[in-house]
Parts: C-alpha cells; structure tokens; sequence
C-alpha cells in the first residue's frame, strides 16, 4: 500500500471520526430543549443544569480534535485540495466555524445565567451553534457528491443555484436529521432511565425522517441523476449499508437496546465519508463542468509525507488513546450525583 492511499485513508478516518464524535454533540444541541424528564426538569430549575448537555459534558470540547487533526492532515498532505477546496467552499466553511464558536459559548455560558430568561436565549444560541454546522456539513458532502463547477485554473465558486440545488439542500437536510438521531441515541446511552426513554422515542422519530428525506439523495445518486458516482458498484453497497444502519437504529432504539443503537447510528453517520472517498475514488473533487482533482494531483510529494508519517506515527495513536480513555474514564449514565461540567 503506497503513502498516498494511507494518507488518504487517515484523511477518511479523522473527518468520519468528527462526524460520529462531533455529529453527537451537534445532535444534543439541537434537541436539548427537547430533552427533558420530570426530574431533570426540577433539577434544572434550581440549579441550571441540563440533563441532555450534562451527558455529553465530558467529551465536549475533546471531540474536536478530529477536526482539527483533519485540517492538519488536509494542509499537510493535501495541499492542492486544501487551496482548491477551502477556497471553494468559503462560505459554508466560515458558517460553521461561526457556529461551532457560538454553540461552544453558549453551552459553557448557559449554566452561567441567573434566571431562566437568560437560559432560554441561551438555548437559542445552543441550537443555533448544533444545527447550522450540521446543516452546512450536509451541504458539503452534498455538493463533493453532486460535484463543483471547477475552472481551467482549478478554482471554483459557489453561487446560490449550486448550494440550494434539491439534491444537496435534501443531503444537508438529512444529515441534520442524522445527527440529531444520533444525538438522542447519545442522551439515550448516557442518561438516567426518565430521560433515556424520552430520547429513545424522539431519536427513533428522526431516524424515520432521516430515512425519509434522505432516499431522494440515495436514489438520485444510484442512478446518476444527483451525483455522478466514479464507483457505482461500490457506492450502491454504502447507500445498502446506511439504510441498513438506519433500519438497525430504529430497531434498536424501539426495542430500549441503546448500545446497539448509538452503533448503528454511529455507523450511519461515518458511512456518508465513505460514499464520498470510496465512491469517487481515484477523485477526491469531482467536477461539475470539468476534469476533477485525482489523488496524484491533489497530494504533497514522497519526500514529504515520510516526513509526515513520523509525526503521525506519534500523534495519531494519542489521539485514539485519549479518545478510548476519556469514554473509560466517563462512562456509565449520568444523573443527580453526577458532577457538573459547565
């Protein structure tokens, strides 16, 4: 196996890592409000806290070393994607930027305020700061799979009839939906019984909508109508996979199984990645009024990802013991006892 594909793969591996990580806490934001039992409720009233944030309160802030390890990796060993892409997709890139600045505040603030007026605009911000990065990652894979109008030159610009096409706004829909489900599934593994049935019951409601929105995607990329798929065998068997993690989660979730659940959201959540790597391969851009960007075309030289692969070699393992330490460390439901994080 040649340093490309691993490079490749690892680049695969942190945004999918960031999209089951991260996809949870976007999910708890948004339904946060939702998310609430009888005695949470009086808990929250007296003290502040919210059950749903308390349940992702340990991971929070941790989850987001996927992304910036996948912005170190895209830099890195990716340059010519990096230039072509970030530049692309500016817009999209700075609104979730603004919403992961604004949701990380607002979380950690919310607890902070002194009557429940100030909670509810809290609230607000907190939903905001879930659901707009969500919403625009959706918009992104949308727009990697349908493909973007690339120059001569290899730049290209976005204009409204390429971000708010059916098929990439049904793509960001769904992927919103997504990671909310996988967010109640979240709250639904963690959380005290009272709160865990309420989560149980809304996230198997969104795994059905997810489901729902997300087959005029699916269609439309088996049959080449919304994306132009390199691989269509390959890509058939991620789309069969995901509807499968689906129906999986919503079974799970019915049936009270919240381990299995959050694995069979987890998996519905990373799977988009790989439809967008496996199915393109050797492209990793696709262009819409052009040639793509290939592999070859979009990595560093040799020379340079060796020098690359030792200081992966060190970081990426920390990074993964981290992870697996923290979930050891916190793992279990939370409830009254539970300390508070923010």
């Amino acid at each position: 196996m040649s340093l490309q594909t691993l490079w490749l793969g690892l680049l695969g591996l942190l945004l999918a890592g960031y999209f089951v990580l991260g996809g949870y806490d976007y999910g708890v934001q948004m339904l946060h409000p939702l998310l609430r039992a009888d005695p949470d409720a009086e808990r929250e009233r007296r003290t502040g806290q919210n059950a749903a944030l308390e349940a992702m309160a340990p991971f929070f802030l941790g989850n987001e070393v996927w992304l910036v390890a996948f912005a170190g990796v895209l830099f890195g060993a990716f340059p010519h994607l990096e230039g072509t892409l970030l530049s692309g997709l500016y817009p999209l890139v700075v609104a979730i930027l603004v919403g992961l600045v604004v949701g990380n505040a607002a979380v950690q603030l919310r607890g902070r305020a002194d009557s429940a007026r100030g909670r509810r605009c809290w609230d607000v911000l907190i939903v905001f700061g879930g659901a707009l990065p969500a919403l625009c990652w959706g918009l992104v894979v949308g727009l990697l799979l349908h493909g973007v109008p690339r120059r001569v030159d290899g730049s290209f610009h976005l204009g409204a009839g390429d971000v708010f096409s059916p098929f990439v706004l049904a793509c960001g829909v769904t992927t919103a939906l997504l990671f909310a489900a996988h967010g109640a599934a979240f709250v639904a593994l963690r959380s005290a019984p009272r709160l865990a049935a309420t989560a149980r019951r809304l996230g198997a409601g969104l795994v059905r909508a997810t489901g729902a929105v997300g087959l005029l995607p699916l269609l439309l990329t088996l049959f080449g109508a919304g994306a132009a798929m390199t691989n269509r065998v390959t890509s058939a068997v991620v789309a069969a996979l995901f509807a499968a993690a689906l129906t999986g989660a919503w079974w799970f979730l019915t049936q009270g199984h919240h381990v299995r659940a959050f694995a069979a959201t987890s998996c519905a959540t990373l799977l988009p990645v790989l439809l967008v790597g496996a199915g393109h391969y050797p492209y990793l851009l696709i262009s819409s009024a052009g040639a793509g960007l290939t592999v070859g075309q979009s990595v560093t030289d040799s020379a340079t990802l060796r020098i690359l692969s030792a200081f992966g070699v060190a970081v990426i393992p920390t990074i993964l013991a981290y992870q697996v330490w923290s979930w050891w460390a916190f793992r279990g439901r939370t409830g009254r006892r539970h300390p508070s994080y923010f």
